[in-house]
């Protein structure tokens, strides 16, 4: 069984292979809605799509294990391009970062929720 270790919360779970990263972490008691740059994260709670895709919310950066996610479908690209709100957290970080709700777990992965905007990206101006 693929193993998910959510970096920020030092917990380290097993999960089955397949298994939606999203609803893995919250069983097992994972905040992945954040909010930008942790503002707005009890306001997010609340109000998200409850992993219907709409939101962005629920981003987070995959450290490790990025090989062992499921490949990044067009929805979840359009999200990440066009989205006003997701779409500034992955200037200079499109290969790290994923919706939760969209990825499903293949394999062993390290996940750091709430990851922070880096305008600093390589592609940032391109």
């Amino acid at each position: 069984m693929p193993t998910v270790k959510f970096v920020k919360e030092k917990k380290e779970i097993e999960v089955p292979h397949g298994a939606n990263l999203r609803r893995v972490a919250l069983d097992a008691g994972v905040n992945i809605y954040n909010g930008l740059n942790g503002m707005g994260a009890s306001v997010n709670k609340v109000l998200n799509c409850h992993g219907l895709g709409a939101c962005g919310t629920c981003i987070v950066a995959i450290t490790k294990g990025m090989e062992n996610a499921s490949k990044r479908g067009l929805l979840e690209a359009s999200k990440c391009k066009f989205d006003p709100i997701t779409s500034f957290h992955f200037i200079g970080n499109e290969d790290r970062l994923r919706l939760a709700c969209y990825t499903k777990v293949e394999g062993d992965m390290e996940v750091e929720t709430g990851p922070e905007f880096n305008l600093y990206g390589e592609n940032f101006f391109s």
